[in-house]
C-alpha cells in the first residue's frame, strides 16, 4: 500500500499533472480568445446596424426639412443592406460564441483522455465569414460610389 502512495507522488506523476494543468489553461485561453473574437464581431454588427439607422434618420430629417410647411409627408427610407449586414454579424458572433463553447468542452474532454485531435470547423467558419463579409462590403462600397 505504501509503495502505491509513493508512486502516486513521484516526480513523473507531478510533472504530468502540472503539464496537464498547463494544457487546460492553454485551452481556456484559446476559448477566451474565441469569445473575444465573437464579441468583436457582434459589436461590429451592432455598430453597422446603428450607423445605418443614424444615416436613415438624418436622411429622413433632411427630406422633411426641405418640404414647405403643410407639404406631403414622406415615408422613412426602407431598411438598407447595412441593416441586414449588421443583424447578420450579430447572429454570426453569437453562433461563434456557442461553437467556441462546444469546442472548448470537446478539447477539455480530449485532454483528459489524452486523445486530442484538432478540429477545423470553428477556424473555417471564421475564415469564410470574414471572406464573405469582406466581399459584401466591397460590393456595397462599389454600388454606393
Amino acid at each position: 500500500m505504501e509503495r502505491e502512495n509513493i508512486q502516486d507522488t513521484s516526480p513523473d506523476k507531478k510533472h504530468a499533472r502540472v503539464r496537464n494543468r498547463r494544457v487546460h489553461f492553454a485551452n481556456e485561453r484559446t476559448f477566451l480568445a474565441w469569445i473575444r473574437t465573437s464579441i468583436g464581431i457582434m459589436a461590429f454588427g451592432f455598430v453597422v446596424e446603428k450607423f445605418a439607422l443614424f444615416v436613415k434618420q438624418i436622411s429622413y430629417f433632411l427630406q422633411r426639412s426641405g418640404l414647405p410647411p403643410g407639404g406631403l409627408e414622406t415615408l422613412p427610407p426602407s431598411r438598407g443592406y447595412s441593416s441586414i449586414l449588421g443583424i447578420f454579424l450579430v447572429g454570426l458572433g453569437a453562433l461563434m460564441a456557442f461553437l467556441a463553447f462546444i469546442r472548448y468542452k470537446k478539447v477539455e474532454k480530449q485532454i483528459e483522455e489524452d486523445s486530442y485531435e484538432p478540429s477545423l470547423i470553428l477556424d473555417l467558419l471564421l475564415a469564410l465569414s470574414v471572406l464573405v463579409i469582406g466581399i459584401l462590403l466591397i460590393i456595397y462600397l462599389v454600388h454606393s460610389i
